[in-house]
């Protein structure tokens, strides 16, 4: 029998004029691209503009209405996983990406997500609060993450270097995907038999 590899989607989690984010999505991407366990889709959140959450109920008891929501929980609906590409603004993750982490709920649960952060302390704080609401959202956070500091960060951002001179980050993406893929095919296993 052959098995239907995980979709994972890479969610760029800031939306901000001039934006680093897209550097490491294309860059984790890319990596991912190469493997052949899993497949993956890039997702903008420029793409799913979405009022600060407004809804009367949460999505874990009704669903939403309002309709760029509804749009990108079918984004999601599809995906086996996620990996989450996020900035830290003041010790914690961007706005516009905890506000997608509200608008859904049934499109989360049991699923993995990694996470790759850029900036102060490679956003080390931001991933820490964003697991936890990932298990809120019945989510499994695996443990390996790609942290981009602020050395790498400002040597790709604004001195013209290439991922490829950390290759220290290159290690630490090759492990979160090698635990992403092995959790995704187990939780989507496991939510086909229930």
């Amino acid at each position: 029998m052959e098995l239907i590899k995980p979709l994972i989607g890479i969610v760029i989690g800031s939306t901000r004029e001039g934006r680093f984010g897209d550097k490491p999505a294309h860059w984790i991407h890319d990596i991912a691209l190469k493997r052949e366990d899993i497949t993956v889709q890039l997702i903008d959140l420029r793409d799913h503009p979405m009022p600060f959450f407004e809804e009367a109920t949460a999505p874990s008891w009704a669903p939403v209405k309002n309709i760029a929501a509804q749009r990108w929980a079918e984004t999601l609906a599809p995906l086996d996983g996620l990996i989450a590409v996020t900035p830290e603004y003041n010790h914690g993750p961007s706005a516009v990406l905890k506000n997608a982490f509200d608008y859904a709920y049934k499109e989360y649960v049991r699923k993995p997500i990694g996470f790759v952060g850029y900036g102060g302390v490679g956003a080390a704080r931001a991933v820490e609060q964003l697991r936890l609401v990932a298990i809120e959202l019945q989510m499994a956070p695996i443990r390996n993450a790609v942290h981009i500091g602020m050395t790498e960060f400002l040597g790709i951002w604004q001195q013209g270097k290439k991922f490829e001179e950390f290759p220290h980050l290159e290690q630490a993406a090759n492990g979160l995907l090698d635990d992403l893929a092995w959790w995704a095919k187990v939780l989507k296993h496991a939510r086909g038999t229930k």
